[in-house]
């Protein structure tokens, strides 16, 4: 559904419609295609009916670079953005001060293929650069935030494909997870590991000598700490040595406390570093999602049936799914440190070797056959699970000559999980559940182009992305989808049973680009047309550091190239929330809350389960068409089920997971209430409440505006007649 225009959306757009024709709106100037740059007319909004916050789209950068990378992984400081843009190997530098037409102003270029980006809070800023080998080692750039320019104050070696790169929250290291990626021949295959950077206290490169490397040596046969049984080490190995080190692979890193968790994603495990010790403590093996619990269903088909494939999130016994997360990210609540994955799942094809097949091929090729007595043994069919891409070292008998149970990629979810491994909730079905209610007819799509369960047969909608943040005093993770787009964004205020809040997708999906860009006369212009495209990282700015004024987002989108900012209001604060009885508070907690803690984790689950899903949350069952459902049954389905309406907000682990410049202070005040009461900062410094009078108040001043103008005109008309 569309959400109702709310007092702030009217304003804005009005505001909008003020700088499109080259007036003045709170001091800044902009011109018409910078404010409307990658907006789409249309953009899909979808709510929960108790919804405390709501997104909308802001401005844009667009770098004109179709499917070429050309934005993924974005950092902030001050007013200024920092966008990873791998197409041209640098780092773009953005002037976000008017978020409505961001624009670049320098780049920043390194040695090698840029990566990731983060900033401490005083601007020192570090991104990892892989090499043009990939498998020889990286490094680690500095730079001074606070110059526009943005120099190069220097540089340090690194693990081989450093992916990620992170500031701790009190700013006193730089973490980098070091992929170990495999050559693209599978020739070599070099070691993964996290690097534990000391950096000095003002804004200047560290030393090689503060450079500290955590390796998986200890988990080799023979070492000091056993690798869990659970954790998937598997793949050609052609060295002969250090066989566990080389197929373990971090891929993302965040904090909590004094320990840093690295996600491992094909091995389908979290490692735990001591960062004092630079040491891998431990590695969490994450188990297999059952996909056949009521609540973790699945559209496993593009094929179902063929050539006009309808929406068809079923439950399916004996298909499980490998979490796989790509983002982590962590927050705090009740003195609880928690964990959140977005589980997007990964194969690896390098060379002759590839660990997925679709589930017709199997018995074909060398690949051994479903068992006769499994429960799937039936469900072989193209319009059930014939096309669904699987994981196909995973599954077989103990004699290894069938597959009694199936493994899917990545759980179509996020997940929270304590700091030792166990599932406390998972999101269930209920991505293709929001998406298949707000996209009906491009459901599961692509997003290079626009079709109708293009992705159905593989990963789904894909999530990505990740970042955690505070609006007012909840906290909210925000997930990005990857393959059809847009960002959802779930209340964490109940760790044991996230909450959908709202969904919003910047994307036209009648400009399939894929298909339409090499007969356009204007290639950017029908880029630009199709909105955002593959959202592959998120930052969270709160209130106080956002340049709008109120919590924003900024999204790095690999396929469209473009950085969009979205605005972040929190409807509790005074705005319209959507509650006709008023009960949806910032901070106030539901007298029902947890009353459908059954449906978050299963306590017999371990840390491999998926949480069980309760059959009376929410009707999940009568949702399995998807497309006929209200907007509030969004929630229903495994590990997000709860009617909690808790919005007593946990403490947020400022900068963990994400920039620490865009991660601190999550917590303040997001704006001011809607009608000018209680809540105003403005004596602060903050800017002033914005009301639904003001966009009578900034067309009356427009109109004065353009009258003023059209005097002058006539003004000079005639002066230059009588001379």
């Amino acid at each position: 559904m569309t959400i109702p225009l709310s007092a702030k959306t009217l304003t804005a757009s009005a505001a909008s419609l003020l700088l499109a024709a080259g007036l003045t709106v709170g001091g800044t100037t902009t011109d018409a295609a910078a404010s409307h740059a990658a907006e789409v007319d249309e953009p899909i909004s979808s709510s929960a009916s108790d919804a405390q916050i709501e997104m909308g789209f802001l401005g844009s950068h667009e770098t004109g670079q179709f499917d070429e990378s050309a934005a993924e992984i974005t950092a902030v400081h001050g007013d200024t953005v920092f966008t990873v843009n791998a197409q041209a190997a640098t780092v773009d530098v953005i002037d976000a001060s008017d978020p409505a037409g961001p624009k670049k102003i320098s780049e920043i270029t390194g040695t090698g293929v840029a990566n990731s980006i983060s900033i401490r809070d005083d601007g020192l800023g570090v991104i990892a650069l892989e090499d043009e080998d990939k498998t020889k080692p990286g490094t680690a750039m500095f730079f001074d935030a606070n110059d526009p320019e943005a120099d190069i104050l220097g540089e340090v070696s690194v693990g081989s494909l450093p992916d990620m790169v992170t500031v701790t929250p009190d700013g006193t290291h730089a973490l980098v997870a070091n992929e170990g990626e495999p050559a693209d021949d599978f020739s070599t295959d070099p070691e993964g590991s996290v690097s534990v950077i000391d950096l000095p206290t003002e804004v200047a490169a560290p030393s090689e000598t503060d450079v500290h490397t955590a390796d998986f040596h200890e988990f080799e046969d023979g070492g000091a700490k056993t690798l869990p049984e659970d954790v998937r080490v598997f793949g050609p190995t052609p060295e002969e040595d250090l066989p566990i080190s080389r197929n373990l692979e971090p891929e993302y890193i965040t904090v909590a406390g004094d320990r840093a968790y690295a996600t491992l994603q094909e091995a389908n495990a979290i490692a735990v570093v001591d960062i004092a010790e630079a040491q891998v403590e431990d590695i969490l093996p994450l188990g297999l999602k059952d996909h056949g619990q009521v609540g973790n269903g699945l559209d496993a088909s593009d094929r179902d049936p063929e050539d006009a494939p309808t929406v068809n999130i079923t439950e399916h016994e004996g298909l499980k799914g490998a979490y796989m997360p790509d983002t982590i990210s962590t927050f705090t609540s009740g003195g609880t440190d928690y964990l959140v994955t977005a589980n997007e799942g990964d194969s690896r094809e390098w060379g002759d070797f590839v660990d997925a097949a679709r589930v017709k091929d199997l018995g074909e090729d060398g690949l051994a056959p479903v068992c006769e007595t499994s429960p799937l043994a039936d469900r072989l069919g193209d319009e059930d699970l014939g096309r669904l891409n699987i994981v196909t070292d995973l599954g077989l008998n103990e004699a290894g000559d069938c597959y009694e149970e199936l493994v899917a990629f990545g759980a179509r979810s996020f997940s929270v999980w304590t700091t030792d491994g166990k599932l406390v909730a998972d999101s269930g079905d209920e991505f293709e559940q929001l998406t298949a209610e707000a996209v009906p007819e491009f459901f599961n799509s692509n997003h290079s182009e626009s079709n109708l369960e293009g992705r159905s047969d593989d990963k789904g909608p894909e999530p990505e992305a990740l970042t955690i943040g505070e609006v007012g005093e909840t906290t909210f993770a925000f997930v990005g989808f990857e393959r059809i787009g847009g960002i959802a964004a779930f209340d964490l205020s109940d760790p044991g049973a996230p909450k959908f809040a709202t969904y919003f997708n910047n994307r036209d999906f009648s400009v399939s680009v894929e298909d339409e860009i090499e007969d356009a006369s204007d290639p950017a212009a029908l880029l630009s047309s199709a909105g955002d495209l593959g959202p592959e990282g998120i930052t969270f700015l709160s209130a106080d550091e956002s340049p709008s004024g109120e919590a924003a987002l900024v999204v790095g989108n690999e396929v469209s190239g473009t950085t969009s900012l979205y605005s972040v209001a929190d409807l509790a604060d005074g705005g319209d929330d959507g509650d006709e009885n008023g009960e949806a508070e910032a901070g106030g907690a539901d007298e029902d809350a947890g009353a459908n803690q059954d449906a978050g984790a299963d306590e017999n689950a371990g840390g491999g389960e998926d949480a069980e899903a309760d059959e009376n949350a929410g009707g999940s069952e009568d949702r399995a068409d998807a497309t006929g459902s209200d907007s509030d049954s969004g929630a229903d389905g495994a590990g997000a089920g709860s009617d909690s309406d808790t919005g007593a907000g946990s403490d947020l682990d400022t900068g963990a997971g994400s920039d620490s410049s865009a991660g601190s202070n999550a917590g303040a005040d997001a704006g001011s209430s809607a009608d000018g009461s209680e809540g105003s900062n403005a004596a602060d410094g903050d800017p002033l409440p914005r009301t639904g009078a003001d966009l009578g108040q900034y067309l009356i001043l427009g109109g004065i505006a353009l009258g003023l103008n059209a005097l002058g005109v006539a003004a000079f008309v005639l002066t230059r007649r009588r001379s």
